[in-house]
Order: structure tokens, then C-alpha cells, then sequence
């Protein structure tokens, strides 16, 4: 539940956050941009894990069913409690999960770049929300085919539900979310990466336009330009 309500809270600060942006820029947002940003960084680190795992396990076994590691198993057994007569709805649901709290990681990318829109960063984050949409897509239809009492999980990834239970369907999907998480992994730690080297340049987006957007306090000097049109007319 704990994960569950991680991913939701995540999804909660991005609303906020999207809504927050609409209106006058305020320094929070960019710490709170931050903080997804991290937190999608944490999340996804634990889930590409499993999948790595998995492939580990797959070249020395190839013709077994795939495998989770018992971390992975726990979560999938605890989160399959809300329907025990479908074994594999648990580890639907805990990938569904994991790829949300990853897609909220790179949403915050998008948000913490919103007013730094040529930033490498921003393209970059672009092209994860992207990818990482379609791969989210593909785990809510895998889940909710399970729930609704399909025989196995109907997607992309199990080739629509024609591929028969075996090495073949188990092979074909731990290969394909193997390199769909690898790469969209891959795109995230770009984004992360021209986002660190760009950090000066999307907190001075936020910190400038807080400073031009703040009222004129009384007495205060006027600015070099101002100041000189001033002399002009006086000297006239």
C-alpha cells in the first residue's frame, strides 16, 4: 500500500504543480518540481532493477517462467491480495505502479523546465514523457485485461494475447520490458543530466521573473535606463 500511495502521491503533486504553474511564478514550484523529479529518480532506480534481474535470471534459465526477485515477489503477493483468485494480477499491478512513479519522474522534468522552454533538458524530458506514456499505456491494458478475467494479460508485450503461456510468450515479454524500460531509463538519465548542467539557467527562469513581476517599492532607485532618460529631460 505504501507504493500504492507513493505513485499517487506523486501523481497528486504533479497535478498540483501543473495547476500552481498556470498562475504566477512562485519559488516553490521549482523545489517542488525538484522533488518529483527525485522521487522519480528513486522509483525508477528500483524498478529497472527487477527487470535487469530478470534478464539475469532468463540466460541461465531461458525456458523457465519468468522470475521475480523475492523483493519483487513480496510486493506482487501483497498487492495481489485485492483479488486472490487472479495469481497474476499482483505483479500487474506492481509494474503498472512502478511505471507510473517513473512517467511522474519525467512529467517533472516537463514541469520544472516550463519556463525554460530550449533547454536540452526539456527536449529530452519531452521524449521520455513520450515513450514512457506509451510504455504506461501498455501496463494499464496488461493490468485491467487480468482484472476483468482475461486468461493472460492482453498487450503489446504478450503480442495480444495470441502468443500461448511457454518460453516463447515468457521470453518475447521480459525482452520487451527489458529494453522499453532500458531505454526510456536511458532517455530519463539525459534529461537529468542536461537538467544538472542547465540548473542555473531554469532556476534563474524562476528567479527573474519573480523579481520583474514584484511591485516597485516606494523610494526605490530607478533602473540605469530609466535613470538616464531622467538627466536627458532635465538637462532640456
Amino acid at each position: 500500500m505504501l507504493l500504492v500511495l507513493w505513485a499517487v502521491a506523486m501523481w497528486a503533486a504533479v497535478g498540483v504543480l501543473a495547476y500552481a504553474n498556470r498562475g504566477p511564478v512562485r519559488p516553490w514550484l521549482f523545489r517542488g518540481s525538484a522533488g518529483v523529479v527525485i522521487l522519480g529518480i528513486i522509483g525508477q532506480l528500483g524498478h529497472v532493477q527487477e527487470h535487469f534481474a530478470q534478464v539475469g535470471y532468463w540466460v541461465a534459465h531461458p525456458n523457465d517462467r519468468a522470475w521475480m526477485t523475492p523483493w519483487g515477489t513480496g510486493l506482487a503477493d501483497g498487492l495481489g491480495v485485492v483479488d486472490s483468485s487472479k495469481p497474476s494480477l499482483g505483479m500487474e499491478i506492481l509494474h503498472m505502479t512502478g511505471n507510473f512513479i517513473f512517467l511522474a519522474g519525467l512529467v517533472g522534468v516537463m514541469l520544472i523546465t516550463k519556463r525554460a522552454l530550449n533547454t536540452k533538458a526539456r527536449k529530452w524530458g519531452k521524449m521520455g514523457v513520450w515513450m514512457q506514456g506509451i510504455h504506461g499505456l501498455e501496463h494499464v491494458a496488461l493490468t485491467l485485461t487480468v482484472a476483468l478475467g482475461a486468461n493472460q494479460a492482453i498487450g503489446m508485450s504478450t503480442f495480444f494475447g495470441f502468443l500461448d503461456p511457454g518460453p516463447g510468450l515468457w521470453t518475447y515479454r521480459i525482452w520487451w520490458h527489458f529494453i522499453a524500460n532500458v531505454v526510456g531509463s536511458v532517455i530519463f538519465a539525459i534529461a537529468v543530466y542536461h537538467l544538472w548542467r542547465e540548473r542555473h539557467t531554469v532556476e534563474a527562469s524562476y528567479r527573474t521573473r519573480t523579481a520583474s513581476s514584484a511591485p516597485a517599492e516606494p523610494g526605490a532607485v530607478a533602473e540605469p535606463e530609466l535613470a538616464g532618460s531622467v538627466a536627458v529631460k532635465a538637462n532640456d
